[in-house]
């Protein structure tokens, strides 16, 4: 038996002696399981609600009322067994307070309603020692200790059923919300930009009609023609950054905003045969090379393995040309002088026979940069999201880059990884030499622990 196995069994068996030290009789027993199977059968709050009150009011003859923290942190009425549901959810009387301990007034007993600790930072309110709401029920005077001891657990109870749904609700308000913004994404951002390749191509015709005209409407070598051949080279070259960067941003928009990634909650590949160098790297470092170049930041293809020699892989193409796209920026903020002051990047790949197993070969994409190394404290969470350095010397940044690097690696089943090298730093990704188009392969990218029980 595994040791995660003994624990959860020795949970379990203190759970038996714990329940066999509450002695709860028949019906209190059929009191909790019938509010469990409706809590479950009821699947909106409102009618969670009144399961609650209605429970204590069949199987004891309990009046009650459902008090729950807003998202202001006042505490109003929701549901009681005498009215119902409270539309206008009223705020609690003055003698009604939320506090950690039960408590006794106006005639009415009160235990607090606790969420779970694990989840307390997803409700939409700030919740004070896990309080998400208080429990009155009434009359007071006929209540005896066992039980209050008997509501008592089943407020705790409540509690966590009660937290499980409104996360549940407001995970299904978030993910309604997330298919309207995609739908608009691709009605007000991507047809639109689609639109702009057609206004690109007349812009290039008007330009070609330009370099036509520059032979006929002025003398060779006069002023307005050296003029006129000036601005007609000044936009050409305009043109093509544009294009440049128009080509980059559709390619971006496309694969971030692809409607699969939201429909299923996790990256969705769009396998494609691309040259790894021509199609997503060198563009990328085309984009970045002004920011390079106003750095004084050379660029060093005879580093990091083999860059001249285009390779061909089963890549998405927009998701693997923003890994690149990432790690150029990166090299733009933090690359430094080496001990020659010699400021530079470089990149290139190496083959790793049998890296993923026997017979199944990897590719190693290495971008280098020179510079000091990472501090050795830094380097078990570049990776991680949110995360940067204690050497990143004032430059911006979110520290979503490597993180968003390591995602689309690992969806492609690869491995990310970095290491100090002489005279800087080498972040590399090792892929599966994937060269023919695969089925979409999808990795949930969000895992959430499992919270503890109620006592």
């Amino acid at each position: 038996m595994t040791p995660d196995l003994e624990k959860i069994i020795a949970r379990i068996e203190e759970k038996r002696r714990s329940f066999k030290e509450y002695d709860f009789d028949e019906l209190e027993n059929d009191a909790l399981k019938t509010f469990f199977d409706l809590a479950q059968e009821y699947e909106t709050l409102e009618n969670f609600y009144r399961v609650t009150v209605a429970v204590l009011k069949e199987f004891f003859g309990l009046d009650s009322r459902l008090y729950l923290v807003s998202r202001e942190g006042t505490l109003q009425l929701i549901c009681d067994s005498l009215q119902g549901l409270y539309p206008d959810k009223p705020s609690a009387p003055e003698h009604i307070h939320l506090d950690s301990q039960a408590y006794v007034t106006d005639h009415s007993w009160l235990a607090p309603i606790r969420g779970n600790q694990l989840l307390v930072d997803r409700l939409p309110f700030s919740a004070k020692e896990q309080l998400i709401g208080m429990l009155e029920v009434f009359p007071e005077e006929n209540l005896t200790e066992h039980q209050r001891f008997f509501l008592e657990k089943f407020t705790n109870r409540l509690g966590y059923n009660l937290h499980s749904k409104i996360i549940a609700w407001q995970n299904i308000q978030h993910i309604r919300f997330i298919n309207s913004l995609v739908a608009d994404i691709e009605h007000n951002i991507i047809v639109p930009n689609i639109s702009l390749s057609l206004y690109l191509r007349h812009l290039k015709q008007k330009i070609k009609t330009l370099q036509e005209l520059e032979c006929t409407c002025f003398e060779a070598g006069s002023p307005a023609d050296v003029k006129l051949r000036e601005v007609v080279a000044q936009m050409e070259e305009d043109y093509q950054t544009l294009e440049s960067q128009f080509k980059g941003v559709s390619l971006f928009i496309e694969s971030l905003f692809r409607p699969s990634h939201f429909q299923r909650g996790q990256l969705v590949l769009r396998r494609r045969t691309s040259r790894v160098l021509t199609d997503i790297i060198q563009p990328q470092l085309q984009l970045q090379r002004p920011k390079l170049q106003e750095r004084k930041i050379d660029i060093d293809v005879g580093l990091g393995g083999v860059p001249d020699e285009d390779i061909t892989l089963s890549v998405d193409k927009g998701l693997m040309a923003q890994v690149y796209a990432n790690l150029f920026s990166n090299a733009v903020k933090y690359t430094r002088p080496n001990d020659e002051g010699r400021k530079y990047l470089s990149y290139g790949r190496e083959l790793h026979k049998d890296y993923f197993g026997s017979g199944k070969d990897g590719m190693k994409f290495n971008v280098f940069t020179s510079g000091p190394h990472i501090p050795p404290e830094d380097v078990p969470r570049i990776f991680e999201e949110g995360y940067r350095g204690s050497n990143i010397g004032g430059e911006a940044g979110t520290g979503r880059g490597l993180y968003f690097v390591r995602n689309v690696i690992e969806t492609h089943g690869g491995v990310v990884g970095y290491e100090p090298t002489s005279g800087g730093n080498n972040f590399y990704f090792v892929l599966p030499l994937v060269t023919t188009p695969e089925p979409s392969i999808t990795v949930n990218l969000a895992e959430h622990p499992a919270g503890a029980g109620p006592q």
